[in-house]
């Protein structure tokens, strides 16, 4: 089983990396973009937990660790089958 986290920073927080790769993005021609946002993508393996032990293990080192609540929003899915 794995956790599939995405963590990204909340609307309201300035992306300078994102505003720097939109701008290079349509700089280059692509240019039906509106707009992008730059995150993290974190990847942990879960074995021996069921579903509902692997999303509050998931939960726990995301509001624990991995998340700065205070610029980052976070969402998961767990798969089952990995």
């Amino acid at each position: 089983m794995k956790a599939l986290i995405y963590i990204t920073p909340k609307d309201d927080i300035l992306d300078p990396q994102g505003q720097t790769v939109g701008t290079a993005l349509r700089n280059m021609g692509i240019s039906h973009i509106d707009e992008v946002r730059i995150g993290k993508f974190v990847e942990m393996t879960l074995p021996k937990l069921n579903l509902k032990q692997a999303e509050k293990a998931t939960t726990e080192a995301c509001e624990r660790l991995l998340v700065n609540p205070n610029i980052e929003t976070y969402r998961f899915e767990i798969d089952e089958e990995a």
